[in-house]
């Protein structure tokens, strides 16, 4: 059976590695449509499993968390990155030093 859109954008994000993050296009270009940035948003949204597809640390190519973050806003999502080391400058994540390096074929 083919996978649904939703659940590739999952195995992207569930292979996101801790203390690092991915932006909404890069998650989007894994899954197979670098089109699909929009998609990511809605599928990560309805996160089926937060404890294991960790959503939080998804954000948009500048850096910036989700102001509607869908388990607990904005703050919590910053939270969480801080907990796992990730650092903020100016309000952004410090790209340069957190993306995640996965290559997009």
């Amino acid at each position: 059976m083919e996978q649904s859109v939703f659940e590739k954008i999952y195995e992207i994000v569930k292979q996101i590695p801790y203390g690092q993050v991915a932006t909404y296009g890069q998650v989007a270009a894994l899954a197979g449509n670098r089109r699909w940035a929009r998609v990511v948003g809605y599928a990560l949204h309805v996160n089926p499993d937060p404890d294991n597809i960790p959503c939080y640390r998804v954000v948009n190519r500048e850096g910036r968390v989700s102001e509607a973050f869908a388990f607990g806003g904005g703050n919590r999502q910053v939270e969480l990155l801080k907990a796992e080391g990730v650092e903020f400058v100016d309000g952004y994540v410090d790209m340069k030093r957190f993306q995640w390096e996965r290559p997009v074929f």
